[in-house]
């Protein structure tokens, strides 16, 4: 996780810059040691602590409908998740959500789910998001249909994210197809995969995440962490397997919007745990949703703290206008303003762009 070798600027604590960036939101140089020309893989190993976030993709046509909801993060985030039918359910593709978010510059990190297509047409698609700029995968194998709107869809499951991984590494640093048919421009990505540390059995989850970092995965993303000594126990095994430093881990919080939710969550989100003390604590709250945002940023505050995390993944369905305050409040950012399209050149807006 070396800091690489450009040196970050804070201008008076604000915008953060690099010395080799030739437009701000145009791709970087790749650095040694590098493989993507992202931003997002660049504030990782210049070891800042990173926030990431996930757009919910809209059940449209309408591209603006995309740069609102993702004008939310702007300066709080420094990247944002595309899903690719989250829960198994039908909305605009993770794709085309990163194609459009691209055009002006955002860092999209592009939801990959093995449920919903094959070998053949995942490999398309990773090179078609790397053509149009798309710089971070997240390799997932994806919910069941039965979850979702669609339970009478046919499940693919040609791959899952392990087998994933090794084919979108490969296709990046072998140059080449799983077939063997070489690829003449290879995908510069950044390649990611999810874990879950409170899923049962927990002493699995340790060696599933070194499965995947032995794939090819670069960083992680957790799902909801609520309990810290839960947390700091898969840690530890984790670095007892050798993965501090071959990874970069982003875990997963988000403001709870009540204790009712909270209990819902825990019974019906698989591998979810959201212990007693907090639901107890929200219970007692005048306000609850607002208690459930000052959790989320004491969460954030503590992982700060915490051995071997990288960042922060916030996860606020239905709640993004919540992530600036959560953000703001935490003061994880500590003064540094992630790149979004009006920082440096505010007469620049993504019409213009995107004509």
């Amino acid at each position: 996780m070396a800091a690489g070798c450009a040196r970050e600027e804070q201008r008076e604590g604000r915008a953060v810059k690099f010395e080799d960036e030739p437009v701000p939101g145009y791709p970087l140089p790749i650095l040694p040691g590098h493989t993507s020309p992202g931003r997002f893989e660049r504030v990782l190993r210049a070891g800042a602590f990173a926030i990431t976030t996930e757009l919910a993709p809209p059940d449209s046509a309408d591209p603006e409908e995309v740069y609102k909801r993702a004008h939310v993060f702007d300066g709080y985030v420094d990247a944002i998740n595309a899903t690719d039918g989250s829960g198994a359910n039908c909305h605009m593709s993770s794709l085309a959500v990163c194609a459009l978010l691209t055009r002006v510059g955002y860092a999209p990190i592009m939801q990959i789910s093995c449920r919903d297509r094959n070998r053949i047409a995942i490999q398309g698609d990773i090179l078609g998001g790397a053509a149009m700029g798309v710089c971070n995968m997240l390799c997932l194998t994806g919910d069941g249909v039965q979850a979702g709107d669609h339970p009478q869809a046919k499940p693919v499951f040609d791959l899952d994210c392990v087998s994933l991984l090794d084919i979108a590494r490969t296709q990046r640093d072998e140059h080449r197809f799983q077939s063997g048919r070489k690829i003449s421009v290879a995908p510069r990505v950044f390649l990611g995969a999810a874990e879950n540390p409170a899923a049962l059995p927990h002493v699995w989850r340790p060696q599933r995440l070194a499965k995947k970092v032995a794939a090819g995965a670069q960083f992680i993303q957790t799902q909801y962490c609520y309990d810290l000594p839960q947390l700091r126990r898969f840690l530890d095994q984790v670095e007892a397997l050798g993965l501090f430093g071959k990874v970069f881990i982003l875990v997963g919080v988000g403001p709870l919007r009540s204790a009712k939710a909270a209990e819902w969550m825990r019974k019906n989100v698989p591998g979810m745990h959201v212990p007693d003390a907090i639901i107890a604590r929200l219970s007692g709250a005048h306000d609850q949703a607002q208690e459930g945002r000052s959790i989320c940023i004491e969460l954030i505050q503590a992982l700060r703290e915490i051995r071997g995390v990288s960042g922060a993944h916030i996860m606020a369905y239905r709640q993004e206008e919540s992530v600036a305050e959560i953000v703001e409040k935490s003061g994880i950012l500590q003064g540094r303003s992630p790149w979004y399209p009006e920082r440096d050149a505010p007469q620049y807006s993504h019409r213009t762009a995107a004509s």
